[in-house]
């Protein structure tokens, strides 16, 4: 039986990241000049987050964090998704906190202590890069070559869009190892030194959204030479490691999301309450008393999915097809929400005044990163087809 019953321990906890991201984080917010990070606010939050013990929840205690599970972690994200610094200061800010959990999987022991370890005490940063601007979601159309050579790889390709590769200390490298193989045979993952010759940034690709630590980057690998121990788990077992991170980083997405709605609706409320047109309170017409239950309906349904795809997680259960639905539905819940609460609040929701003008460029991209929504509608379809195939 499915229990939504929150443990006093991961209520006590999330109540300490609230109280953290409203007295901490907040009051420095508007630091995000321009959309861009500020570095050293950024690294004074980091050290409350420290010394109020809240570093790292999502690994376990050996590894400095807190232990937190998927339900735990829900808890957490929903406090710290309204903010763009907030998970930054809690060490869990993609694209790093998957490539911790993959670690935590996958690394052998002298790859966790050369790569997990300094990443987890947040001495260094991470990337993880797939995406190629050809192959975009089909990871069949993967043109980024591994070939053995000596006693180690070469590798050679392009990577597209890849999160904070400037300031990242390694990579997660997603290469192709036999060519004739499928892809869920051919592919491997490697660990790169970003210094390694061979590996540049070619540069910070322009984009909608807020400007994260490293940028999202265009990256070419050039004779890029890596030793044997490079290889992440198994050579050929890449697609299996990688659609577990997907899974992971797309719930961890939609917790986040659910911050940022929760953020918009109430902002929303509250100008209705206090912004008077036509001789009464906005809260008083209608049309606006619709927008608010519609985003409070979204807001519930998104809530809710996560909720259970955190409960099939500590399950250990089947999940795949749950965080799909769960990632389309939260994405594109989140894109309306804060739409609403924008008309809501009319050129002052438009503005650079309050955070909707912000939530409104990030929400755009929550439909095409790890996993556009018609990529995952397909993947949903077939499993719908393939169960009706079963019954008949």
């Amino acid at each position: 039986m499915i229990d939504f019953t929150i443990p006093p321990e991961h209520e006590a906890l999330r109540a300490r990241v609230a109280a953290f991201v409203a007295g901490e984080v907040m009051p420095i917010e508007q630091a995000l000049c321009g959309g861009h990070i500020d570095e050293e606010g950024l690294a004074s939050v980091q050290a409350r987050a420290r010394a109020l013990g809240l570093w790292t929840p999502q690994l376990p205690v050996e590894w400095g964090g807190l232990g937190a599970g998927p339900l735990a972690m829900v808890l957490v994200n929903q406090e710290l998704g309204a903010s763009a610094i907030a998970p930054l200061a809690l060490n869990c800010a993609p694209p790093n906190e998957a490539n911790m959990l993959l670690l935590l999987a996958a690394a052998s022991p002298e790859q966790k202590e050369r790569y997990l370890r300094p990443l987890a005490d947040g001495r260094i940063r991470s990337c993880f890069a797939m995406t190629e601007k050809a192959a975009g979601s089909d990871l069949s159309g993967i043109r980024t070559r591994a070939v053995r050579a000596g006693a180690g790889w070469i590798l050679d390709g392009e990577k597209w869009f890849i999160g904070g590769a400037r300031t990242a200390g390694f990579a997660v490298v997603v290469a192709s190892t036999n060519p004739q193989a499928p892809p869920q045979q051919g592919m491997t993952l490697f660990l790169v030194d970003t210094n390694t010759p061979g590996w540049e940034v070619v540069r910070e690709i322009p984009s909608l959204g807020t400007h994260t630590p490293g940028g999202s980057c265009e990256v070419r690998l050039t004779g890029c030479r890596v030793p044997r121990g490079a290889v992440l788990g198994p050579e050929g077992g890449a697609m299996p490691l990688v659609q577990e991170r997907l899974g992971q980083a797309r719930l961890a997405h939609c917790m986040r999301w659910i911050g940022v709605c929760q953020k918009a609706l109430d902002l929303a409320a509250t100008r209705a309450l206090h912004r008077e047109t036509f001789g009464a309170p906005l809260a008083q017409h209608q049309a606006v008393q619709l927008m608010l239950a519609d985003a409070a309906i979204d807001l519930y349904a998104s809530r809710l999915m996560v909720l259970n795809c955190a409960w099939l997680l500590e399950q250990a259960k089947p999940h795949r097809p749950e965080i799909a639905m769960t990632k389309v539905f939260v994405s594109e819940a989140l894109s309306r929400i804060v739409d609403r609460a924008i008309q809501i609040h009319g050129s002052l929701g438009y503005s650079g005044d309050l955070p909707l003008e912000r939530y409104y460029r990030d929400a755009r991209g929550a439909r095409i990163y790890d996993g556009p929504s018609e990529v995952l509608r397909m993947s949903i379809a077939l499993d719908v087809l393939k169960a009706a195939a079963r019954r008949s």
